[in-house]
């Protein structure tokens, strides 16, 4: 049940009806005369979320020899949802969900460093995407506790980084020509300079004699990082993703007009091309990384949940400014963490938040570990002592920011 905080009057004449995402009697999204942005539940209730990824089985008491469900300790901690992934624990037990449709799972997948999306230049990839949606989707469009639909899990869009790996278009131009977004990509790119090699390696400034250049390059990892290159590589990176995000959220709705659509769950962090894209009216509801999200100060034209949220993030190794240095101690990585998460709970396009994963994956050491609960299955005191203290009081800190807002 929502608590008096999330049910607590907002300020007269609060919803804007125009801006509105979503069916009645179903999770929807909605602003307010301020700007800000809302989920309501169901029954039309402000709802904040407070969710965790790869939700599995049970969890060892701390302290005790028995194992407790992991619904019941979703709910001890203060999480209202759980998010994709894991075994569907905590569904059965009346938590919200998210779902995903598991678009790559239709058609060829683009596999490789950095990168898993799925061939969206394939001729029948669009109807692959539909007969999926059906599958997937259509059986559940009457399901009151799911929030929303997830196109797919952990996508990897390719973007440049400062260590020079290769980004998103020079590895479709390097895949097997077997993939139609080899094709497509050299397509683009020639077509936007002049259909000719050579006016292409001088756009770039990079010897390119043939296209096997391209892919030697990327097979030793040795990426393009040039002012023309980059130019190029934005526009090819909003194809793709507008591309895809219209052609799942098409299927989705025909298959399910009821329920949000959130985009996909992405790998990491992204850059502003792949986000300039995962909008309204393709996405209702974008789950950006959280380091990704927009300055507060903006105006919040696109609601968010924010994903995988963690403290590994380099937001805690970091200082405000200056240079990186090496963080000293527990305390200080949770100080930062709970600063960060009331900062989050402000941020006007911001409905909620999912914790980056339920356990600790292999080879992460407490207390610097992500999980939940550890991989002996205890619990994980470091991040579930804050976390519980902050989800008690999530709706309260956002309600307050409305208030100062209105003042």
């Amino acid at each position: 049940m929502p608590s008096a905080e999330e049910t607590a009057p907002l300020v007269s004449g609060e919803f804007r009806p125009e801006t509105r995402r979503g069916a009645e009697g179903f999770f929807r999204v909605v602003q307010d005369a301020g700007g800000r942005w809302w989920l309501l539940d169901p029954a039309g209730e402000p709802f904040f979320v407070r969710a965790v990824h790869a939700v599995r089985g049970q969890a060892r008491a701390s302290g005790e020899s028995g194992w407790v469900d992991a619904a019941i300790r979703l709910r001890t901690w203060g999480f209202n949802a759980v998010g994709v992934g894991g075994d569907g624990a905590g569904r059965e037990d009346g938590l919200a969900f998210l779902e995903a449709v598991d678009f790559c799972r239709s058609g060829a997948v683009i596999v490789t460093p950095g990168v898993r999306l799925p061939d969206v230049f394939a001729p029948d990839w669009p109807q692959l995407a539909v007969e999926r949606a059906l599958a997937e989707c259509a059986p559940r469009a009457g399901v009151r506790e799911l929030l929303g639909w997830v196109t797919d899990d952990a996508l990897g869009w390719g973007q440049p980084t400062p260590a020079g790996r290769p980004s998103l278009l020079q590895i479709c131009l390097s895949l097997e020509p077997n993939f139609a977004t080899y094709h497509a990509a050299w397509e683009f790119v020639l077509a936007l300079h002049g259909g000719r090699m050579e006016s292409l390696a001088r756009a770039w400034g990079v010897p390119l004699p043939n296209k096997e250049v391209v892919r030697e390059l990327t097979r030793t990892e040795k990426g393009f990082a040039t002012r023309g290159y980059l130019r190029d590589e934005v526009r090819w990176t909003r194809e793709v993703a507008r591309r895809y995000f219209t052609t799942t959220a098409a299927a989705i709705r025909a298959a399910d007009p009821n329920h949000l659509i959130m985009g996909c769950r992405f790998g990491g962090a992204v850059g502003g091309p792949v986000m300039a894209e995962c909008v309204y009216p393709a996405v209702d509801l974008a789950m950006p990384d959280w380091r990704d999200l927009p300055a507060s100060g903006l105006e919040a034209s696109q609601p968010v949940l924010a994903g995988n949220v963690g403290w590994a993030d380099e937001i805690f190794w970091r200082p405000a400014t200056g240079a990186a240095r090496k963080l000293t101690s527990v305390e200080r990585m949770l100080r930062r963490g709970r600063l960060a998460l009331e900062r989050m709970a402000r941020h006007p396009a911001v409905v909620g938040y999912v914790w980056s994963q339920w356990q600790d994956e292999p080879g992460e050491q407490p207390p610097f570990a992500r999980g939940l609960v550890h991989v002996n299955g205890a619990e994980a005191r470091e991040h579930t002592e804050l976390l519980a203290e902050f989800n008690s009081r999530a709706a309260l800190l956002r309600r307050s920011a409305l208030r100062s807002q209105s003042t």
